[in-house]
């Protein structure tokens, strides 16, 4: 191998660009490509196959094209692939190591696509990818709050309306709310998953090719559902999909950051609900006695982030027309890291509440009586007073200061504390997760890379 260094571009006409130019247009592609190697390959493999299928290639050139790219991929999952200087992409260097190590037929691989369709199928692989571990990770957290959920349910907590002592809450409803949420959340995992999950390979610039494609085909190959039948459509859904899909993620991370503000609120003396290890609170430089959720506040402000990068997406793309745009390089750099951002914040919200600590006897204290007003007005309608009557009773005994309820709660409707339904909300999980295609997506991923 020389030690010369490569130029290679795949539009390389045997002309020259400004280096400033260069600099400016490349960005970071080859630090972001480099999250994409992987499926790049898995594309690549796909194409070639079908390629062999119209006669493009030969069924000895395909063979030989297969085990490279099956080189290649093991060079990417052992860390050891890199884009080499003076290589513009992902792309480009693939194609790079095909011709070097079997010169023409290399050269074969990109005939009928595009870089624009050939990144199009990188980015729809890649986020179908991350979407699954979303997917897996969201559930597991979801366990964990329907978990907790069982664990509390006897445990009173109060409610607050406008951060005012309202009604009698509980932790079975506190934690089993942030479980229904993410039921709806992974809704719009599902939503982005679809979208995601259709073949663009083969709309190469935008607007086909005069080569007879057989698109249908690299659909099965790569395990997606269906195809983005128009080409033109299959152009402009990139940037489209990256928004859905991080309207999906932002959805997750509002339900993370709710959460997070609740701990930071409940670990407070003034509230003193819940608590954690010393181990997993961090302090203060002057005042000894601080336990600061430093983690729960990272949380929030990370997951607060994540919220704004639908609109950062949104603006990116909304003044384009129909076509491909160098604009949209710059997708990568706002959506890629989200999936690890907010893998990080969901892993540590699992690793915080498998250690909380949750006090008992809350209610007993006197400055929460008041929470059983509306207890007592509903009492006082059961017993034939009209409800407007009721109300105003209990209220005059508030005034006065007579107020006192000590008897037991007997919430009963779907929901409640006293049924929280958590079977109802567990099965609606489970209906949302039978709807991925995981299964079909994996079985054909293993067999198209397999040896």
């Amino acid at each position: 191998m020389t030690n010369k260094t490569p130029t290679m571009k795949l539009w390389n006409k045997n002309t020259h660009v400004k280096k400033e130019v260069e600099t400016f247009t490349v960005g970071r592609d080859r630090e972001f490509d480099l999250w994409m190697a992987e499926f790049d390959v898995i594309g690549s493999m796909a194409h070639v196959t079908m390629l062999e299928s119209i006669k493009l290639v030969s069924k000895d050139e395909l063979r030989i094209l297969l085990v490279e790219l099956k080189n290649i991929l093991t060079e990417i999952k052992n860390g050891k692939f890199v884009i080499e200087e003076g290589v513009e992409d992902v792309h480009s260097q693939v194609e790079l190591l095909l011709t070097k190590k079997l010169g023409d037929v290399g050269k074969k691989i990109h005939s009928g696509r595009s870089r624009n369709d050939q990144v199009l199928v990188d980015l729809k692989l890649y986020m179908r990818s991350e979407l699954i571990k979303t997917v897996e990770r969201t559930r597991k957290l979801f366990d964990q709050f329907i978990s907790l959920s069982e664990k509390h349910k006897d445990k009173l907590l109060p409610g607050y309306t406008h951060l005012q002592i309202a009604m009698p809450s509980s932790f079975g409803l506190w934690f089993g709310a942030y479980a229904e949420s993410l039921t709806d959340d992974m809704e719009l995992l599902l939503a982005a998953y679809k979208i995601t999950n259709k073949n663009p390979l083969g709309s190469a610039a935008g607007y086909g090719s005069s080569f007879p494609l057989n698109r249908t085909m690299t659909t099965d190959l790569l395990g997606f559902e269906t195809l983005n039948y128009n080409v033109v459509y299959a152009q402009m859904s990139r940037g489209k999909t990256e928004k859905i899909v991080s309207t999906a993620l932002a959805s997750v991370a509002s339900t993370l950051s709710k959460m997070a503000m609740d701990v930071c609120l409940y670990m407070n003396q003034n509230f003193g609900f819940i608590s954690f290890p010393d181990d997993l609170t961090t302090g203060s430089s002057i005042m000894p006695h601080k336990k600061n959720p430093d983690v729960f506040e990272l949380i929030r402000a990370k997951c607060n982030k994540l919220q704004a990068l639908p609109n950062e997406l949104t603006l990116l793309i909304s003044n384009l027309p129909s076509g491909y745009h160098r604009d949209l390089q710059l997708t990568k750099e706002s959506l890629f890291p989200a999936f690890k951002e907010l893998a990080d914040c969901t892993e540590m919200m699992m690793y915080m509440l498998e250690h909380i600590k949750i006090k008992d006897n809350i209610l007993s204290d006197e400055k929460y009586k008041y929470l059983f007003s509306v207890e007592a007005v509903n009492e006082l309608v059961l017993s034939g007073i009209p409800f407007r009557d009721a109300y105003k009773k209990v209220g005059s005994e508030i005034e006065s200061g007579k107020f006192n309820h000590s008897k037991p709660l007997h919430h009963t409707h779907e929901g409640s504390i006293g049924n929280l339904c958590n079977e109802k909300i567990v099965a609606q999980m489970k209906n949302i997760e039978q709807q991925f295609s995981f299964g079909k997506v994996n079985d054909s991923l293993k067999q198209l890379t397999s040896p």
